[in-house]
């Protein structure tokens, strides 16, 4: 008898699977929230001093590399359904250990680092927001530290619980961040229905550099990508999402069209109540542009106090996100003798990948001390650049990955993007991967991210060394045409 779609499939021999919990609604919500997250409190206000009021054109322009992107990853889930994610689709495309191997440490560094940054501004703003209401702790390093590492181990148990409790803690942070936006979005329309707002200039294009338009709007694409990223998360969520031949392609390109009319939405907000010439001084304060909107548009609510409260849900559901996703992605590549067989290890009763939770914790503890007694520094300043740089080369890989493997049968029910889609996604993100989509002040990110996969190329040497002789195919992703049938 062939196994359903919504029957749990058993991915691991012996070893208990995950749980099949998600269905449309909260997978929609998950991706939602990751896309919002954190990311638009702190790219708005440098988008708009690189293009001027057209900031929203930048976020538009994101959106389209993003979906081509997305379409190479809905043709790529639904033929393979496993919780592997770009990796997955690296080894099966070229069949190299060490090219799999990269592209998998490049995810998950990019998951920890956000995850660990988010902990911290998550530490910073509650200690920030009980201060607002008269309740005076230490905002020192100290502090900061010890409220973010609490943090992230109520995060690893809630994962650890379930993703049933820990995808319903996500839908309640991540409706309570639209909110937030949603205050943001109704500010700015309410005095833009007064007549206070210069509506003019959100067509008009003023550059703080010397750049030309086109280069402008290249610069403040890449920054967006790091906004508009967050959908590729999802897939490595499938063996826990029920049938999701059938739910992947319209939710994650709906979860996408969402995110981008929030975005579009702030940005004319942005540029409508904050007065010419002020947005420099704004980013210059904290980058505190989002609240500069709330507190010009509204003086009489006590934004400062509300808001710091409403920035620590929107960062803690990123820092969410991003555990759930790193922990499913090393269990999905331990299964597949990329990562020492270790873990993927799987808790009997509440089947969640304990092991590569428990490992992606310690490593996130170990970040977040790092970013906050080095958070001046320049290194730590560009890691959410570094991020995005890093997941445009892993879209480069999954879109020539999405070509290379058209020549391999895909089941019925699969989903097939447009045949030039990843050809033209694939020049879209290597394109925004070039110093000429960046400052010359950001260039540290090609060190950073050099120096990342440096230590992903130490630690490739270690896993082989480890898994040596450990099967025939320690190198090779096993045969999921089970998971089809």
């Amino acid at each position: 008898m062939s196994a359903t779609a919504t029957d749990p499939v058993d991915v691991n021999g012996p070893e208990p699977d995950l749980k099949r919990v998600m269905g449309p609604r909260l997978l929609l919500l998950f991706i939602v929230g990751d896309i919002l997250g954190a990311g638009i409190y702190a790219v708005t206000g440098q988008m708009a001093l690189e293009v001027g009021g057209i900031v929203w054109v930048p976020f538009l322009v994101a959106f389209a590399v993003a979906t081509l992107t997305a379409y190479s990853y809905l043709e790529l889930v639904t033929k393979y359904p496993q919780a592997a994610g770009a990796a997955l689709y690296t080894h099966k495309a070229f069949g190299i250990h060490f090219v799999t191997f990269l592209v998998a440490f490049a995810v998950v560094c990019s998951g920890i680092t956000s995850a660990s940054t988010s902990s911290n501004l998550l530490a910073t703003n509650r200690l920030a927001g009980l201060d607002g209401i008269g309740i005076h702790v230490s905002q020192g390093n100290v502090a900061v530290t010890i409220v973010a590492m609490a943090f992230m181990l109520l995060l690893a148990a809630i994962n650890l619980r379930g993703v049933g409790e820990s995808v319903k803690f996500n839908v309640v942070l991540t409706l309570i961040e639209m909110s937030a936006l949603v205050i943001v979005i109704v500010i700015g329309f309410v005095v833009m229905a007064q007549g206070d707002a210069d509506m003019g200039r959100i067509v008009v294009f003023n550059s703080g550099s010397d750049r030309g338009l086109f280069l402008a709007v290249t610069v403040a694409t890449a920054i967006a990508f790091f906004a508009m990223v967050g959908f590729e998360d999802s897939v490595n969520m499938v063996e826990e999402v029920q049938n999701p031949n059938k739910v992947f392609p319209k939710v994650m390109l709906t979860g996408l069209g969402i995110a981008v009319v929030f975005y579009i939405l702030v940005a004319v907000s942005v540029i409508a109540v904050i007065p010419e010439g002020d947005i420099e001084a704004v980013v210059a304060d904290e980058g505190k542009v989002l609240l500069s909107v709330v507190s010009i548009g509204a003086p009489g609510i006590p934004i400062d106090v509300i808001f710091p409260f409403l920035t620590v849900f929107a960062v803690a559901n990123t820092a969410l996100i991003n555990m759930l996703m790193a922990s499913r992605l090393l269990y999905g590549l331990a299964q597949q003798d990329v990562l020492p067989r270790t873990l993927g290890k799987v808790l009997p009763g509440r089947r969640t990948p304990w092991a590569g939770i428990a490992f992606s914790s310690l490593l996130a503890l170990g970040l977040i001390i790092v970013v906050t007694f080095l958070a001046e520094t320049p290194i730590i300043a560009a890691l959410s650049g570094t991020t995005a740089l890093l997941l445009l080369c892993v879209f480069t890989v999954v879109n020539i990955a999405c070509v290379v493997l058209r020549r391999d049968p895909s089941p019925d029910d699969a989903f097939r993007a447009p045949s030039w889609v990843p050809f033209v996604g694939a020049v879209a993100c290597l394109f925004l991967v070039g110093p000429w989509a960046r400052d010359s002040t950001d260039y540290i990110q090609y060190q950073i991210a050099g120096g990342l996969l440096g230590i992903g190329i130490f630690l490739w040497a270690l896993t082989w060394l480890t898994n040596r002789g450990i099967r025939a195919k320690k190198t090779g992703f096993r045969d999921i045409d089970h998971l089809q049938e």
